[in-house]
């Protein structure tokens, strides 16, 4: 994992007192793939790697523009002076990871979008700043919202802007092209792999099966909990009569998967009682994949990582009400 070194404060010092010690070399390098793998709560530099090669597997976009927005969020957090253990635990550069990829899926490989990406990424930073304060009291993390911030604003704004639209990529859901329910053998196998990589907005099933072997070098519980959170998430939609290839796409899945990764033992304790709590938050979560989907249609926005921010939200909160469920230390 790397040489300790002694968190900053904002003001430059250490906790002891003392100047904070510059950044090794290796320690600063990994916070970069350690950002990648924080989008699925994960700090190990190994899985973010592999995640890093799902996401080049996917397209070559995908991985230097999630690169570029992972690189430019940590530093924005270094240069501002973030606590370095935060920093190089990769918890200021996950936002920017899904900034840069989801800027280049709806707006297009070009020099401009490279453009928004830093300075969205940098945005961002301070808007985690900003999230962390107002959320601190009640004991909440940021969690995506950051990035679901940002790209919405850019996305909805860019049609007036013709240097930004200008050659971006049509984004119809699979259901546009291939209309109905009946949910074959085929999409469903395929969805349920392609609901983790959806967590990157990755379609292609082999894709999410690189990215469960990523959670899987982390702890096999994660892999095994990414996996149940995509079922859950495929069986709800196809019992509510979602379209079928939506359903093989992962559309369904994703949310569910973050839900239901943060709700196993991330940010509540293990136990069954726990356990339940997180399969019907990781339900809800795909269910209002769909309410949120018509909403964000209306306006030119996209559903994104939004059912899981808000929906984890309200499950934490209502934690310290619930004798049965308690918090992870």
């Amino acid at each position: 994992m790397g040489a300790f070194v002694p968190p900053a404060s904002p003001s430059g010092e250490s906790r002891t007192g003392r100047p904070a010690a510059a950044p090794r070399v290796k320690d600063a390098a990994l916070t970069i793939p350690r950002g990648v793998a924080q989008v699925d709560f994960q700090s190990n530099y190994w899985t973010g790697l592999i995640f890093v090669i799902a996401l080049f597997a996917g397209g070559w976009q995908f991985g230097v523009f999630g690169l570029l927005g992972t690189v430019t969020a940590t530093l924005t957090a270094h240069l501002l002076g973030v606590t370095w253990d935060r920093v190089s635990m990769g918890l200021e550069g996950f936002n920017g990871t899904l900034i840069g990829i989801g800027l280049v899926l709806y707006l297009g490989a070009s020099w401009m979008t490279a453009a928004l990406v830093v300075g969205g990424a940098v945005a961002g930073g301070v808007l985690t700043a900003a999230l962390n304060t107002v959320l601190k009291p009640y004991d909440l993390p940021t969690f995506t919202a950051p990035f679901c911030v940002v790209t919405t604003v850019v996305v909805i704004g860019a049609p007036a802007f013709e240097r930004v639209w200008a050659g971006h990529p049509d984004t119809p859901p699979p259901s546009a092209a291939d209309p109905g329910t009946a949910l074959s053998w085929h999409e469903f196998w395929q969805g349920w792999f392609s609901g983790i990589g959806q967590v990157f907005f990755q379609d292609e099933w082999y894709v999410g099966l690189i990215f469960l072997a990523g959670l899987a070098v982390a702890s096999r519980l994660v892999a095994a909990t990414a996996l149940a959170a995509s079922l859950i998430g495929l069986l709800v939609g196809w019992w509510f009569g979602a379209q079928a290839a939506d359903l093989g796409a992962g559309l369904y899945g994703y949310n569910a998967v973050l839900t239901g990764i943060a709700l196993t033992g991330t940010f509540v304790a293990l136990s069954r009682a726990g356990a339940a709590y997180a399969a019907v938050g990781a339900a809800t979560a795909a269910g209002l994949t769909a309410g949120l989907t018509v909403l964000f249609d209306a306006v030119g926005g996209h559903t994104l990582t939004w059912p899981f921010v808000l929906v984890t939200w309200v499950f934490l909160a209502a934690v310290p009400i619930f004798s049965r469920i308690r918090r992870a230390a």
